[in-house]
């Protein structure tokens, strides 16, 4: 039979009986055979995959990295806006504790000055900086009217030149065209306040005799200008004597704050002696 088959394949028939003898014959040294040429093999086949393996691994920890950081960032935005929140609350809170502060000293002080009074906010002051004037919230239907003067707790504000139904303009004592009669406290010389270009207020009229000096302080006369009498207008800063003159002139630095003002009261009746007898009560002497 063998003989029959062609040489090619009677040696590869020779070689797979040589082999099958090998595997029974000779069992361990088959095993320590293959282990041999097994360890390169599978350390050839292992070394790609545990690459792939490692890629992964990176791949999945950079992903599971990315999400939380994209939450960490969500996170840290609602943080922002939950403190933009708290800051804005804190901000509203302070500005309605000092809102009822000047209110409950406002209140205060009208309860103590006998003239009668009405309670008015500031809405508004003039953009075109040819009077310096404010915009208040109370008007004709509250009883205000023009010329009627208006102060703060600290002293007077101005007077009313113009009333709507709801709302009425205020002329501050530093604008040229106001004028209140003043008093000098201590020596007792009268004279006129009115405003100045410089922004600041002034009393003229004062004889050359007079003993007035710096620190002085000027109060309402009372005898026109919609003030009772002793409402303080403010402290003489500077003194002005020119040859010549009958009369010399006060620089006066106002009292009140007229820059910051929230709320004022409108004077809506004087009567002259209304004031005096108050000299204690903030800003009437």
């Amino acid at each position: 039979m063998l003989r029959s088959l062609t040489g090619p394949t009677r040696l590869i028939l020779l070689l797979l009986a040589l082999l099958l003898s090998i595997i029974f014959l000779l069992p361990k040294q088959t095993r320590d055979l293959l282990r041999a040429v097994g360890h390169p093999a599978s350390y050839v086949i292992a070394l790609p995959l545990e690459g792939l393996a490692s890629i992964n691994r990176h791949v999945t920890g950079l992903w599971q990295e990315y999400v939380a950081l994209r939450q960490v960032r969500e996170d840290n935005r609602q943080l922002h806006r939950d403190l933009d929140m708290l800051r804005k609350q804190n901000s509203e809170l302070r500005e309605m504790a000092v809102a009822s502060q000047r209110l409950a000293a406002l209140l205060q002080f009208k309860e103590q000055f006998s003239p009668p009074t009405v309670a008015a906010q500031v809405i508004g002051r003039d953009s075109t900086n040819r009077y310096r004037s404010i915009i208040i919230n109370k008007g004709e239907r509250d009883g205000v009217r023009a010329e009627m003067g208006v102060m703060s707790p600290a002293g007077v504000v101005g007077r009313v030149v113009k009333a709507g139904p709801s709302t009425a303009v205020v002329l501050l004592v530093t604008d040229p065209n106001n004028a209140i009669t003043g008093i000098v406290q201590r020596s007792r010389d009268e004279g006129i306040v009115e405003g100045t270009a410089q922004g600041g207020a002034r009393i003229k009229y004062l004889p050359l005799l007079s003993s007035v000096k710096v620190g002085d302080t000027v109060v309402t006369s009372g005898l026109a200008g919609g003030f009772p009498r002793g409402v303080i207008i403010g402290a003489i800063q500077a003194i002005e004597k020119e040859e010549g003159e009958l009369f010399q002139t006060a620089e006066i630095l106002p009292e009140a704050e007229l820059s910051k003002l929230e709320e004022v009261l409108v004077i809506t009746a004087t009567r002259p002696n209304d004031a005096a007898e108050l000299g204690k009560n903030g800003g009437v002497r």
